[in-house]
């Protein structure tokens, strides 16, 4: 009987093509039959980012989508699929986590002393959902599994 594949969601915007990346998703296909989604949240810059980041947002992020792509499916073995999220991470995975059911998250960021979704602390808000989350540093600082956090019971 064949196995059903994991659903992996990838969440990348600048370090999308980057080698740390593409080795985290080459090491996770030769793990076990994997599909693999790569989630670029839309970037707004500038005034933008307050007013009216929906507005401005998606030229940066298809561009990113379009690069790696086919970076990705070669280090997947397989093609993957891609979508633009909102301007805000967190709530780009939630969405879609929420729509597409995927078994666990690949979060990709630039290196701790300029990224800011590690100043928001992206990776452990997305365990807190309940899934694990393998996050990946650009530039080759090591990779952590974040384990999912147990949602506690009401009392």
């Amino acid at each position: 009987m064949a196995r059903e594949a994991s659903r992996i969601l990838v969440v990348a915007h600048r370090t999308a093509r980057d080698p740390s990346l593409v080795d985290a998703v080459t090491q996770r296909a030769s793990e076990s039959p994997a599909e693999f989604t790569l989630l670029v949240p839309a970037v707004a810059h500038g005034f933008h980012r307050i007013v009216d980041p929906e507005d401005h947002c998606c030229d940066e992020a298809m561009a990113a989508l379009d690069a790696a792509i086919p970076v990705l499916s070669e280090a997947a073995g397989s093609p993957i699929t891609g979508l633009i999220g909102s301007h805000d991470p967190f709530a780009a995975v939630w969405d879609a986590l929420n729509a597409g059911g995927h078994d666990e998250v690949i979060v990709s960021t630039q290196p701790s002393r300029i990224s800011r979704w590690l100043h928001i602390d992206l990776p452990h808000r997305i365990a807190a959902l309940g899934v694990p989350v393998t996050h990946v540093t650009a530039g080759g600082e090591r990779a952590a599994i974040v384990a999912p956090v147990p949602l506690r019971a009401a009392a």
